[in-house]
Formats: structure tokens, sequence, C-alpha cells
């Protein structure tokens, strides 16, 4: 089934996920991805919270936080071909609401770069 989305045209909404999860796998993929030991991945990107191990955020301009892989400036993934599985998976299907939301306001806007804001 083709996708009835175009996540290069997404400010990355799913990036400002406060609990994207990742397992060992994911963070063994990134610390080779980023030439570094698990170790270092781990302390340096994750966090356990509520008894999960999770992204860290950094602030962002449009949303609360991002995903700490999340370039602010470009608006894309910095690890994209490294991306835990949650990042893979999502949406979940051939649509995204987000995305669908997005494009009607930005054609009621009149804007093709108009980011709707959530805080």
């Amino acid at each position: 089934m083709k996708n009835r989305y175009d996540c290069s045209k997404c400010p990355g909404y799913c990036c400002s996920y406060d609990h994207i999860e990742v397992s060992a796998h994911d963070i063994k993929r990134l610390a080779k991805h980023l030439e570094v030991s698990v170790e270092v991945a781990e302390k340096r990107y994750t966090k356990v919270d509520e008894g999960k191990v999770v992204l860290r955020h950094h602030k962002d301009e449009h949303y609360k936080s991002m995903c700490v892989f999340f370039d602010r400036e470009a608006r894309r993934c910095t690890v994209y071909e490294a991306r835990p599985h949650p990042c893979r998976a999502y949406p979940y299907g051939s649509g995204c609401g987000y995305y669908d939301f997005l494009k009607f306001e930005r054609e009621h806007q009149g804007d093709d770069t108009y980011v709707a804001v959530t805080r």
C-alpha cells in the first residue's frame, strides 16, 4: 500500500513525542552509526523515564521539545538510517493523521511552510 504522507514536508511532529522508547538493539544500532560505544550512546542520548529507556530531548521553537537527534533548523532526523524501531514503524500504516492536519492547515493558511504549534 502506498503512503499518503510525505515526511520531507513535515516539521517533525512525531519527533516531539515525549517518550520515544528504545531497545538495547536500537541503542546498539545508534552507537554503530554514530561510531561510539554502546555505553556512550546510552549515557549521551537516552534516559530512564517512568521505568522506560527513552531518547533525550532538547528545546524546540515549534513544539515543547524534540528528540535529541532532530536537526531543528533543517527539521529532519540526523540519524534517519539508524533510527530506532518506533521511528521506523511510525505512523503504523499508510496514513499519518498529523500530516493530514498539517496539509489541511497549510492549504487554509495559504502557506506551504506553516507549522501548527502545539504548546
